[in-house]
């Protein structure tokens, strides 16, 4: 008999802010991320946090992203894991953990579904007692190393829908009698492919969309002082990456010393 479960997307339904921006910081410490394409994604990490984001735009980062780890070993990027987790739990929302806590106790297995990355997913899922994560997946060739090519669907918008329905016949999940859980318009096809859609902190488009059809809505976050710490991180970031150009067009020439013969 199939059963009810509960999916969970990742960048702020379950969590504040976006997991890949945090990948990305500790990505840049590791030189696979240059530190003008890190000041950038910050850039648009704030309009993010502020507006949400379009298809267009998530569909460039996707390109840039693959594009740095083309020929990277999947090893290095394994390894970045525990850093990443350490910058993601603080920002996972303790009210989300009490509606898995609650499916769980009701007999539903919850998973996050997102556009991360497959490992990442997988990872923190694991690491908050969920039952599995859904996300991207990258092809690594018999090296060992990311071709750049995705193995599977983008875990995004239709994605998703693709993603959770191919999870769920292989897991005997029910999906009408299933809930889930997002906060942007993106995510639309993936809240109406369950019976029991929630709208989480959504963006204005998809609350108005959760209010006509009488959707759940949960809301809790307070960008305030948060949102504040965000921006001036990002600023410190562009300036500090400003600076250093200004100081390498501005160093003198070095002082050069004659060679001393002799004793």
């Amino acid at each position: 008999m199939s059963k009810a479960a509960a999916f969970f997307d990742l960048d702020k339904t379950l969590m504040a802010g976006s997991s890949g921006m945090q990948f990305a910081r500790v990505a840049a410490r590791g030189g696979i991320v240059s530190r003008r394409q890190l000041a950038s994604w910050g850039v648009e990490h704030l309009r993010y946090r502020l507006r949400g984001t379009t298809d267009e735009k998530t569909g460039e980062v996707l390109r840039v992203a693959r594009e740095l780890i083309t020929g990277v070993p999947a090893t290095t990027i394994e390894r970045m894991g525990p850093e990443v987790m350490a910058a993601i739990l603080p920002r996972v929302y303790p009210q989300m953990l009490e509606e898995v806590h609650a499916h769980q106790d009701a007999g539903r297995p919850c998973f996050i579904v997102s556009a991360a990355g497959n490992d990442v997913v997988e990872t923190l899922a694991t690491v908050l007692g969920m039952e599995g994560g859904i996300g991207t997946r990258y092809e690594v060739d018999a090296a060992g190393n990311f071709t750049g090519r995705l193995d599977g669907p983008f875990v995004y918008g239709p994605g998703k829908v693709t993603a959770m329905e191919e999870f769920a016949a292989r897991h005997d999940i029910d999906l009408s009698a299933s809930y889930a859980y997002s906060d942007s318009l993106s995510d639309l096809p993936m809240l109406r492919a369950v019976g029991n859609p929630v709208a989480v902190n959504p963006d204005p488009p998809l609350a108005a969309i959760a209010k006509e059809e009488g959707w759940q809505t949960l809301r809790f976050e307070r960008l305030g002082r948060r949102l504040t710490a965000v921006a001036v991180t990002i600023i410190a970031t562009v300036a500090g990456f400003g600076a250093s150009r200004v100081a390498a067009h501005r160093r003198p020439a070095p002082r050069r010393f004659p060679l001393r013969r002799g004793g």
